[in-house]
């Protein structure tokens, strides 16, 4: 009984936790910039090996703001006569095995590392951006460790890591986070809704049902918008009519769920003949 005893507490001081490195995306206007961070570790990151992935017939268009850290790309580099002739891609060659299949398809596979002699990796950060990337459209992005191509590796290559990879979000005009996302989905995701920079034009939600100016001196809000709300007035949203520009609050309301009713009438008639300079322009906003 004492040995086993001793063997278990041999057990609990020669085990290592596994040592933790969060990777994480965030949106910014159109691009998604992947981001990582060593915790509680004093090693670093010495390489990465991610695929990133798109649904809904999205592909991956380009890569950009690679971090200067991490400026060796093992999955595409070419050595010739022994000698490195090109630093090459962080995106892996898709011929590669368990890579996926590169720019303008939905999946690329990211092998991105840093020269360092151990302990000689002080210059290394514990965190920063790795990248950037965009995509076509709308879609679910999603990124996971690709442990064929050797995963994330710490620069001392014997301790095992724990990627804690918080990556899987939508990537669409019309924010995935608001309570009304998948109304968008079911009328046809409509431009109108969506931001400035997407192609909407910014007012909607405030009354611009035209995506238009209108008059002098340039009223955003106005007749052309009324008419609009007027030939949608308490339709629904199976009504394959239905224009769904109209519906200001992107709610329904009443019974039977009307898409386009008095509190869509209301915000258009609280910024009637309001111009660009009036209103704030940064529709979409949550609800």
């Amino acid at each position: 009984m004492r040995k086993i005893i001793l063997i278990l507490i041999v057990l609990v001081f020669t085990t290592r936790v596994l040592a933790r490195v969060d990777i994480w995306c965030t949106l910014e206007g159109n691009e998604v910039t992947v981001s990582y961070r060593v915790v509680g570790e004093p090693n670093k990151v010495s390489a990465f090996a991610l695929d990133i992935t798109v649904d809904n017939g999205a592909k991956i268009k380009s890569i950009s703001n690679l971090s200067s850290d991490y400026w060796v790309y093992p999955g595409s580099i070419q050595i010739i006569n022994g000698e490195v002739n090109d630093v090459g891609s962080p995106i892996c060659d898709p011929n590669s095995p368990g890579a996926l299949g590169g720019l303008d398809t939905n999946g690329i596979t990211i092998e991105m590392g840093a020269l360092h002699d151990p302990p000689g990796d002080a210059y290394l950060p514990s965190s920063g951006t790795l990248l950037k990337f965009r995509v076509d459209k709308d879609c679910t992005v999603s990124i996971q460790e690709n442990t064929v191509r050797g995963g994330v590796v710490l620069t001392n290559p014997s301790l095992p890591v724990d990627p804690n990879i918080n990556c899987s979000f939508c990537f669409a005009c019309f924010p995935c986070t608001y309570p009304t996302y998948n109304d968008w989905v079911k009328l046809g995701m409509p431009m109108c809704w969506c931001d400035r920079v997407s192609g909407g034009s910014g007012y909607q939600c405030d009354g611009d049902a035209d995506n238009l100016v209108q008059g002098l001196p340039k009223y955003r809000v106005y007749t052309n918008d009324f008419n609009i709300l007027v030939a949608n007035w308490k339709k629904i949203i199976t009504d394959p009519s239905l224009n769904p520009c109209a519906d200001f609050d992107h709610k329904p309301q009443g019974l039977p769920k009307y898409r386009v009713y008095t509190n869509d009438f209301n915000i258009l008639v609280g910024n009637w003949k309001k111009t660009d300079a009036q209103l704030p322009g940064n529709c979409p906003r949550g609800q």
